[in-house]
C-alpha cells in the first residue's frame, strides 16, 4: 500500500487517524449525550406532570420571576469590614467553624459572590449589612454611616445588574455589650441605635432609587435578657418609641420597604426577648409595614409554612429569612426538606408569590462556604419549583368536596413524579452546572482561589 498521497505527504495511518479524531471529539459528544439524556427525560417527566395538568413551560416561566435575596454575610461569618466592632459578632448570635478561605476584605467578598451567582439559575439580589461598607480602614461608628460608604456596591450593582437589600447592623458593637440597642434604658445608647437605623433607611432608598425597585430595609434586633425580667412591658415600650422615631421619615414605596423581624430567643436571651413575633405583628399590621418571618426564630416545633397564610389575614406584603434551624435558631445551610418546601407550597397555594420577598439567613464557616451558598441557594430553588410542580386546583377540588382520601393520596404520589429531571432541565436551560457538576466547581475555585488566602 502507498505510504504517501497524490501530493507526496505521507499517510497517517488510517486506525490510527480514526483514534485520535475519536479521542477529539469525545469531550464534545459527551456533552453532547449528557444533554441529550436531560431533554429526553425532561420530555417524559414533562408528560407526566401534565397528564395531571402541571404546564410545565409556565411554571419554569414562573421561576424566572421569582427573586431571592442572597445575604452576603455567608462570605465571612458576619465579620464585616469596620473598625467597631466588639470583636465578636454577639447579639445571641454564633458562627462555629472555622474553615479556610473566608472572605477577608470587599474584593474578595464581590469575586466570591460573583463566582456563587454563576452557579445557580435564576436572578438574585444581594442583601447587605451595613457592616460591610468601604471605611477605607477608617473608624466610622454606626450612627455615622452614609451613602457615601456604599457608592461602590452601587456600582458593583450596576455592573453585575444585582439589586440590594439592606440591614442595619444592631449587635456586635460595645453599645449592644449590654444586650439591648432600640430598647435600651440607657438613653444615649438608645439614640445611638435610633440614629444607625435612620442612617441604614436612608442609604436603603437611595439604593432603592439606583435600581429602580425598592430596597428592602429589614430590622433586627437582638434585645433581651438572658434570666428572669421584671419590666417586660417598659422593654417594649421603648421599642415601640424607638422604632417610630427612626421610622418617621417616609420614603416612597417604590425606593424603601422597611420589615421588623421577630426572634424566639438567642444566647444570652434565652427567658426574654423584646421584638417577639406578637410584638412585631402588631407592630407591622398598624404601622403598615412589613413584617419578616425567620424560619429559624420559633419554636422548632411550630410550623412555619403554617403562619403566612395567617399573617396575610392582615398585612398586604411579607419578607422571608429562609434558613434551616438544627433544635435552635443555629442557621444551617439551607436543605431541600419539608419546611422549606411548605413554606413554597403555601406561597403557591395562595398565589403570593409577588407579595412575598424571599431572602435568605444562613452561615456556617465549619464547610466551604461558597459550597454552602450554592448548595443552600439551590435547596431553596428546588423547594420553590416542587411547590410549583403541584396540580393545586385539582387538590383544592377535592378538598371542597370534602374527598380526603383522594386529597392525601394525589399528594402522596406527587413525591413521586420525576421532579429532579424538571430541575436539570432548568439549570441547562440557565447554563448552570447541572446536578452534582457545581460541586466540581466549588472544588476547583477552592483549589485556585480560597487556598490562597492565609
Amino acid at each position: 500500500m502507498n505510504k504517501f498521497d497524490k501530493r507526496g505527504h505521507k499517510r497517517q495511518n488510517s486506525k490510527m487517524h480514526f483514534v485520535q479524531l475519536n479521542k477529539n471529539l469525545n469531550p464534545l459528544n459527551e456533552i453532547m449525550m449528557k444533554e441529550n439524556a436531560i431533554l429526553k427525560a425532561f420530555e417524559l417527566a414533562k408528560e407526566q406532570y401534565e397528564s395531571v395538568g402541571v404546564r410545565v413551560e409556565e411554571v419554569l416561566q414562573k421561576m424566572e420571576q421569582i427573586i431571592l435575596s442572597v445575604h452576603c454575610w455567608q462570605t465571612d461569618d458576619v465579620t464585616g469590614f469596620e473598625q467597631t466592632a466588639s470583636g465578636s459578632i454577639g447579639g445571641g448570635l454564633a458562627v462555629t467553624g472555622n474553615y479556610p478561605g473566608k472572605a477577608r476584605n470587599i474584593h474578595e467578598m464581590r469575586s466570591d459572590l460573583e463566582k456563587v451567582y454563576s452557579m445557580v439559575p435564576g436572578k438574585q439580589r444581594l442583601n447587605l449589612h451595613a457592616i460591610y461598607g468601604e471605611f477605607g480602614n477608617r473608624k466610622v461608628d454606626r450612627d455615622q454611616i452614609t451613602i457615601d460608604h456604599f457608592k461602590g456596591w452601587a456600582d458593583w450593582s450596576k455592573q453585575n445588574k444585582i439589586d440590594i437589600d439592606f440591614n442595619g447592623t444592631l449587635f456586635s458593637h460595645p453599645r449592644a455589650n449590654d444586650g439591648f440597642t432600640l430598647s435600651s434604658k440607657n438613653e444615649g445608647d438608645r439614640q445611638f441605635w435610633i440614629e444607625h437605623v435612620k442612617r441604614c433607611r436612608e442609604i436603603s432608598a437611595w439604593f432603592g432609587k439606583q435600581q429602580g425597585n425598592p430596597c428592602i430595609h429589614n430590622t433586627w434586633i437582638p434585645d433581651g435578657m438572658k434570666d428572669t425580667t421584671m419590666d417586660r412591658y417598659g422593654y417594649r415600650k421603648l421599642l415601640k418609641l424607638s422604632l417610630d422615631e427612626a421610622l418617621a421619615t417616609k420614603y416612597a414605596k417604590s425606593e424603601m420597604k422597611d420589615a421588623v423581624e421577630s426572634k424566639l430567643f438567642g444566647i444570652g436571651s434565652e427567658s426574654f426577648v423584646v421584638g417577639s413575633h406578637e410584638f412585631y405583628l402588631g407592630y407591622a399590621i398598624t404601622r403598615e409595614i412589613l413584617l419578616c418571618i425567620d424560619a429559624g426564630h420559633f419554636h422548632p416545633t411550630e410550623v412555619v409554612g403554617d403562619k403566612i397564610s395567617s399573617v396575610f389575614q392582615y398585612v398586604d406584603e411579607l419578607l422571608l429569612h429562609l434558613t434551616r434551624g438544627v433544635r435552635w435558631d443555629s442557621d444551617h445551610v439551607i436543605t431541600f426538606n419539608d419546611e422549606t418546601v411548605l413554606i413554597a407550597q403555601e406561597i403557591n397555594r395562595m398565589n403570593a408569590f409577588d407579595k412575598v420577598n424571599i431572602g435568605l439567613d444562613f452561615f456556617d464557616a465549619s464547610i466551604n462556604r461558597i459550597g454552602a451558598y450554592v448548595s443552600g441557594i439551590r435547596s431553596a430553588q428546588k423547594s420553590i419549583l416542587f411547590a410549583l410542580l403541584e396540580p393545586t386546583d385539582i387538590l383544592k377540588n377535592y378538598e371542597q368536596e370534602g374527598k380526603w382520601f383522594e386529597r392525601l393520596a394525589f399528594l402522596e404520589e406527587m413525591k413521586s413524579k420525576p421532579f429532579g429531571a424538571i430541575w436539570d432541565y432548568y439549570c441547562l436551560k440557565a447554563n448552570v452546572p447541572v446536578a452534582q457538576e457545581y460541586i466540581q466547581e466549588v472544588t476547583s475555585y477552592e483549589e485556585k482561589v480560597l487556598s490562597l488566602r492565609n
